[in-house]
């Protein structure tokens, strides 16, 4: 009798829904990925509108979240702004990745002085503080939310390429790659069908986690104003407008640091269930 073997994305689903707080976040994640695209065209407010006369409204039935010192509706303002704070944490993931895993497969693969090469210069990039790198790209490139995107990619870089460099170095060194290898395949052929599989786990788990830390440091370059650039409603650059009046009008900071501690916060709650979840010494 032939016993259905169960599909690995149920099997990874069943031991996620384990863990209630990475659902949890993933739900955010998802609610607020919906948010960021459809949430603009429902709402009648501008986040660029400014009204002198309704400036530092206290959060109401007309203004949710209250107006800023120009008058611009907070929660619009975040709602718009959400894309951007989403975009960059995903497209310097993203960036990242595609430079980081390849550098890191090499490196395992190869080894020798092709490795020793790679990693002296994943070392110098580690040498850096990660904000204080950002932050030196930055002032090269300019102030952009682009240029935000490009520096923390660099940043990440160094962590995908070691990570992935580790799990390179345990999947060559299996029996059935010594095996591949010796029947003839093309190093290309076994990196691509047989080591590449074995190092995604990490990599997914590492890039949930970081997108935490790209959304970090993107709004504290933002709030040093080398990010985004006014009107932007960008969540780094509205703490910035608001700390002048934090004692007064403190909910005008007090809404995009909520915002940007519950992205945060969903990421990492999420990318920790994520990693249990793909843990091969979990599964039973």
């Amino acid at each position: 009798m032939n016993v259905k073997k169960p599909s690995p994305w149920k099997d990874f689903y069943k031991r996620l829904k384990r863990n209630k707080a990475a659902l949890i976040g993933f739900y955010t994640i998802v609610f607020l990925s919906i948010v960021s695209i459809v949430g603009p065209f429902l709402l009648s407010m501008d986040p660029s509108d400014v009204d002198v006369i309704n400036k530092f409204s206290r959060p109401s039935a007309e203004h949710w979240f209250g107006t800023d010192h120009m008058g611009r509706d907070i929660f619009t303002r975040i709602v718009y702004g959400m894309k951007y704070t989403l975009g960059v944490g995903f497209g310097s993931v993203f960036l990242g990745a595609i430079m980081g895993v390849p550098l890191g497969i090499v490196a395992g693969y190869y080894g020798g002085r092709i490795d020793s090469f790679i990693m002296r210069l994943i070392d110098i990039l580690l040498a850096f503080p990660g904000i204080l790198l950002a932050l030196a790209i930055v002032s090269i490139l300019g102030g952009s939310l682009v240029n935000v995107t490009i520096a923390v990619a660099i940043y990440a870089i160094p962590g995908f390429a070691r990570i992935v460099r580790g799990s390179t170095l345990a999947a060559k060194k299996l029996e059935y790659v010594d095996a591949i290898r010796a029947l003839g395949s093309s190093d290309l052929r076994i990196i691509f069908k047989h080591i590449l599989p074995n190092v995604s786990s990490p990599v997914i788990v590492n890039a949930t986690l970081y997108i935490a830390s790209a959304i970090l440091t993107a709004a504290g370059l933002s709030f040093l104003g080398m990010g985004a650039q006014p009107p932007m409603p960008e969540w780094g650059a509205m703490l910035n407008d608001g700390r002048d009046y934090i004692f007064d009008a403190g909910y005008i900071a007090f809404f995009p640091g909520m915002a940007i501690v519950i992205v945060v916060l969903a990421f990492n709650i999420f990318g920790d269930g994520l990693r249990d979840a793909l843990d091969p010494k979990l599964k039973n």
